[in-house]
Parts: C-alpha cells; sequence; structure tokens
C-alpha cells in the first residue's frame, strides 16, 4: 500500500531526491526489440516460455522476468489477479523500473517499499488486486488518486488508453513524469496514454470528463464527494475508507436506477480484512497540511 509520513510536507521542496536518470542506473535501459502490441499474447503458464517471450519481444532482464513470474503465480493462487486482461498486465509491467536503486532486489516482494518523500510502492497483491476490482476494459476513462512511484498507472496503462493520475507531492509528480518519459522513449508506447499532475486528489480531476472508473490509495473515513460525482453512471471505484490505520478497502459502485436516480453500492474487496492506510493528506495553498478525514 501507498504510505506517507504524518509530517507536514511542502508541495514544493523535496525532502528525498533522486532524478530520474539517477535511479535508472541498475534496470535494464534498452530500447524494446519489438514494438509493442496491446494484443500481443504473453505465455502465463510456463516460467520459461514467459522469459524467453520477454527477451525476445521487450528485451528485460531474466533476472526480474523471473522474479515477476514467481510473483504471479502467488497473486494469482492467492486470487489477487482473476482474468486473463489483468493477468497480462500485471506480467506486462516492469515493477522494478520504479523502485528506488537500493530496493532493486526487492521489487517483485510482497511488500511495499520506501520511494522517497514520505511515501512507498504498494505491495504487488493490493495493486494487483485493487486493479482487478474495478474491471477496466480497454477504452475507459480511469483515475488514480495517488500516483506515488507510477507503478500503478503503468500497470493500468496495459489495460487502457486512458490513463489520468494525480500526486499531491510536486517533486514526487515531477520525477514520476520523467520515468514515464524515460520509459516511452524506450518503446514502452502504452505509458503514453497516462496524463499525470500534481494537486489535491480530493477534488478529483475537473475538465476531464467523468471517469469509468476510479482507484484511490490512500486512507480517509468518507468517500469524496467529488469523486463521487466525476464517477460515470454504473462506473466502478476503490477506496480505502475508515478510520485512521484501520481502512477497509471498498469498491464502490454508482448504480444508476431506472427513474435516473443513484444507488450506491459498497462491497469489501478483501471480505472484512482490516488494510491500514495513512491518511488522505490536504493542500492549503502550497503546502501539504492535515488530512480529508472529517
Amino acid at each position: 500500500m501507498k504510505r506517507r509520513d504524518f509530517l507536514t510536507l511542502s508541495a514544493g521542496a523535496a525532502a528525498f531526491s533522486i532524478l530520474p536518470k539517477a535511479r535508472r542506473v541498475n534496470a535494464a535501459s534498452a530500447n524494446l526489440p519489438v514494438p509493442y502490441d496491446r494484443n500481443a499474447e504473453v505465455p502465463m503458464g510456463d516460467k520459461k516460455a514467459f522469459i524467453e517471450w520477454m527477451v525476445t519481444n521487450r528485451g528485460e532482464d531474466p533476472q526480474y522476468l523471473a522474479q515477476r513470474f514467481e510473483r504471479f503465480q502467488v497473486m494469482v493462487a492467492n486470487k489477487d489477479v482473476l482474468d486473463d486482461r489483468n493477468k497480462r498486465a500485471f506480467l506486462f509491467t516492469p515493477r522494478e523500473e520504479f523502485v528506488l536503486p537500493q530496493n532493486m532486489a526487492r521489487a517483485y516482494d510482497h511488500a511495499f517499499l520506501d520511494i522517497g518523500y514520505g511515501v512507498t510502492i504498494s505491495g504487488p497483491h493490493l495493486v494487483g488486486r485493487m486493479t482487478t476490482a474495478i474491471d477496466v476494459q480497454f477504452g475507459d476513462s480511469v483515475l488514480e488518486v495517488g500516483t506515488g512511484s507510477g507503478y500503478q498507472s503503468a500497470y493500468l496503462s496495459n489495460l487502457t488508453d486512458k490513463v489520468h493520475t494525480i500526486e499531491i507531492i510536486d517533486p514526487l509528480a515531477t520525477r514520476t513524469r520523467g520515468i514515464y518519459d524515460g520509459l516511452v522513449a524506450r518503446g514502452y508506447s502504452s505509458i503514453g496514454a497516462i496524463a499525470s499532475k500534481s494537486a489535491d486528489g480530493y477534488y478529483g480531476w475537473d475538465g476531464v470528463g467523468a471517469f469509468d472508473k476510479i482507484i484511490v490509495t490512500c486512507g480517509i473515513d468518507h468517500i469524496p464527494p467529488s469523486l463521487l460525482q466525476q464517477l460515470k453512471p454504473n462506473g466502478i471505484m476503490v477506496i480505502p475508507v475508515g478510520p485512521p490505520g484501520a481502512q477497509h478497502v471498498l469498491k464502490v459502485i454508482k448504480q444508476q436506477q431506472s427513474d435516473g436516480s443513484f444507488n450506491i453500492v459498497r462491497s469489501d474487496i478483501y471480505n472484512g480484512k482490516v488494510v491500514p492506510f495513512v491518511p488522505f493528506t490536504k493542500l492549503e495553498g502550497s503546502q501539504i497540511v492535515g488530512t480529508h478525514n472529517g
């Protein structure tokens, strides 16, 4: 899960800074040998076949490919990814590109990892389950609140060509945009579908139009009205809701009734298990101060 320090942070000041170019030292940096194809089918049933296919078509490091496939098998057994589209999206997303150099060896651990600025990259099981829950179809317009490392958005870009993501920490948003652009330059063209900005995600992204799906990665004690308003009729949101440190990850469906009214249907994607997230922070002017909890 993404976690934030309880300290007040300045949106314009870097508490931890590492340039995109510097963090790329330990990752495979070759261009994709074969142009990205959204319809390409990657082997899912055999580790050796998967690695060989990915090396030939993606030019990625066999070491990380092996770790990715091993984590994938555990996630499938744990029912964190259910359908072939989400399985493919996980296997096509190079998680090692989004972690800090000191955490490269742990890129596929079942754990959150520090990425600086008081935040982390969410564990792969949580990312897989939350993404699977919103059932992204190609062409869906998706909003992510809490860009963080950029891994979640990269995963989403393998599912749809319309991804918008908001990060409240300005220098982190800038760094992650640099990672996106570097990957696009190397041939990861799906990531070009990601639009990003630095802002307070509580208010969503005005001017884009309503979203088919919304994914929120920080805890809050209510569903933000602006996000619910920006969700299309029959759209799906996944969001951690509850008191500080004791949230339930809810799937929220904005069901439209025959008379035009809406019924908000909630279900728990972990069947009642508490999943602690730190609070959904807010901006006051240019400063990150406090939270959006009531």
